[in-house]
């Protein structure tokens, strides 16, 4: 500090700037975060919202696989060098002979599902050459050879295995789905508990610096009337108390406030040493509500209830399985072939062979001691359990929405009371901090009065939000925007996907 009184005026004056200059470029440093903000920081980097974007992925690769397994797959299987030599009996001679065999080919392979009818239709080619020798003939065969064959093969008499694995697929896409709006929605109201959460521990530490400048006021005033001899000692040691009170409320609220920071970062997937401080807009804007209205587009629109109709038919699908065990079957084969063999490549087919062939069988169930009658019962009894669910989650909308309802009814009398206590509690210190000047009232007294201002404050801030977050609960609910007076459409909330 003396070497800064020597200074000259114009090196002050620089070096004063150069500290705003440095105080400013501070404050720049610090992030504004609002709750608009928090809510798209999170849409890219929440852990919870990535969770549910990776479940979505997975269910869509999913679909994608097996909507290309119904198109032709086509296949090659080479084998380029086949050799063996075995010692072999010849029953017609009673002779032992040895084989030699070297063999190359390939097979190529197109197949193609239908989905109509859950059948197949396969082309196959299998092209290759051989050279066979055995000692018992003394002749060696080289040959070249072509077999070409037309299959189909159709399930009799059960259910399309490919039709449903495909439905499935296509339901537990649309179930990741909806629980990814699910949690778009459940993560619009963790971030606004968690955003306003802040806003209070900031408001704490605000109203907790308010009250210590007040008690170091107090406690000036009355050290220079102890000092004046104008009052007793006593009340310099209550005021020191009281200061030292402040002190300790403000540190601990200060330790609250970055704790409620770093919660918040960790759920929007903030970096953990980012600073920034909070902008909220938390005033009273009573919106209408039309609890009707808000019950009927919650029932045409809750995704819960889609997910219970889901649940009904996949149990229908296993009841559709069910019914399969031991259920009588039938299979038909059909096969169309050519094949050609000759020394001579050009010649493979001079003289072809016509292979077709036709194959019918059935699986007929004798009896299995009741067990397909106990497992289908069992089935149904878990769809009636699914159906129960489903009802049971009408209500539980219906019931959610008019919690909601009367809560934020019950929040704007809870504002209108705290705006009226903290106004009250305002004018009470005032005039008893005039009568504690005057030397009418004890420093303990004041400080009863200053703690409680500050509890209403807090008790009021703490009511604005309380109606924010219900009015929030209410939109979630019954999806229906009061403040802006439309529906939220949970398909404009999907992710646009190439299925």
């Amino acid at each position: 500090m003396k070497s800064f009184k020597k200074l000259n005026p114009m090196r002050k004056i620089i070096f004063l700037l150069s500290l705003f200059l440095l105080s400013v470029s501070g404050i720049k440093a610090q992030e504004i975060l609002t709750l608009d903000r928090a809510f798209q920081i999170a849409e890219t980097s929440s852990p919870d919202l990535q969770q549910s974007l990776l479940n979505l992925e997975r269910f869509q690769k999913n679909l994608e696989a097996q909507r290309a397994a119904l198109k032709s797959r086509f296949s090659l299987d080479v084998a380029p060098i086949g050799f063996s030599r075995n010692r072999r009996f010849d029953n017609r001679v009673s002779q032992w002979y040895t084989n030699e065999n070297f063999e190359t080919n390939a097979l190529f392979r197109v197949v193609q599902p239908i989905l109509l009818t859950d059948g197949s239709v396969s082309l196959t080619n299998q092209f290759g050459w051989q050279s066979s020798y055995s000692d018992a003939s003394d002749i060696e065969s080289k040959v070249f050879y072509n077999n070409l064959y037309l299959n189909f093969n159709q399930p009799l008499f059960t259910y399309n295995r490919q039709r449903l694995e495909l439905k499935e697929l296509e339901l537990n896409f649309e179930n990741a789905n909806l629980g990814y709006v699910m949690q778009r929605l459940n993560m619009e109201r963790n971030v606004t508990q968690f955003f306003y959460n802040v806003y209070m521990t900031q408001m704490n530490l605000n109203i907790a610096r308010e009250e210590l400048s007040n008690t170091q006021k107090s406690y000036e005033i009355i050290k220079n009337k102890v000092d004046a001899g104008l009052a007793a000692m006593e009340e310099l040691y209550q005021a020191e108390l009281n200061l030292a009170t402040s002190k300790s409320s403000l540190q601990d609220r200060e330790v609250a406030f970055e704790n409620a920071k770093d919660q918040l970062k960790l759920y929007l997937g903030m970096n953990l040493y980012t600073d920034f401080s909070i902008l909220a807009d938390v005033s009273a804007n009573p919106v209408p509500v039309d609890l009707d209205k808000a019950i009927e587009t919650g029932l045409e629109s809750r995704m819960e209830l889609r997910q219970r109709e889901i649940d009904i038919e996949s149990s229908q699908f296993d009841l559709i399985r069910t019914k399969s065990l031991n259920e009588f079957r039938g299979d038909v084969n059909l096969r169309l072939g050519i094949s050609g063999d000759n020394r001579n490549l050009n010649q493979i087919f001079d003289a072809p062979t016509n292979s077709p062939s036709v194959g019918i069988s059935f699986n007929i169930p004798l009896f299995d001691w009741g067990e397909k009658k106990a497992r289908i019962a069992a089935q149904e009894a878990a769809i009636e359990s699914q159906k129960l669910n489903y009802t049971d989650e009408q209500n539980q909308i219906i019931i959610g929405i008019r919690q909601a309802f009367r809560n934020l009814q019950n929040q704007l009398n809870q504002i209108a009371i705290a705006e009226q206590s903290q106004t009250n509690a305002e004018l009470t210190y005032e005039i008893n901090q005039e009568r504690y000047e005057n030397g009418d009232l004890t420093g303990m007294d004041l400080n009863l009065y200053q703690t409680q201002l500050s509890e209403r404050k807090i008790a009021y801030a703490q009511a604005l939000i309380n109606y924010k977050i219900e009015l929030l609960n209410l939109k979630i609910q019954s999806l229906f925007d009061f403040e802006n007076n439309e529906p939220i459409i949970p398909a404009d909330l999907y992710l646009k996907q190439n299925n």
